[in-house]
């Protein structure tokens, strides 16, 4: 008898909806404090996970939601390569 995979749910920064996991983009703060985009969902860091929608990017811009999850301020010119990203 084969077992369909749980599929692992993340709550959306921006939208606060739980979604599956690969519907979402990564964002992580690296422990060098880098933060970006993380496609693979692998990478080393402390991460938010937003849809790939702009207004749910929007959102979180506006709600600092990025900030409290990463635990971090976040500069004006990363949001604006992370918006170019979701763009």
């Amino acid at each position: 008898m084969a077992t369909a995979r749980k599929i692992p749910m993340r709550q959306c920064v921006g939208c606060r909806e739980m979604k599956e996991k690969n519907s979402l983009v990564r964002v992580i703060r690296t422990p060098e404090g880098e933060i970006i985009a993380d496609v693979t969902g692998k990478k080393n860091g402390r991460g938010a996970y937003l849809c790939r929608s702009e207004d749910c990017f929007q959102k979180a811009v506006k709600t600092k939601a990025l900030e409290r999850s990463l635990k971090t301020e976040i500069p004006s010119e990363v949001y604006e390569r992370l918006e170019k990203e979701f763009a």
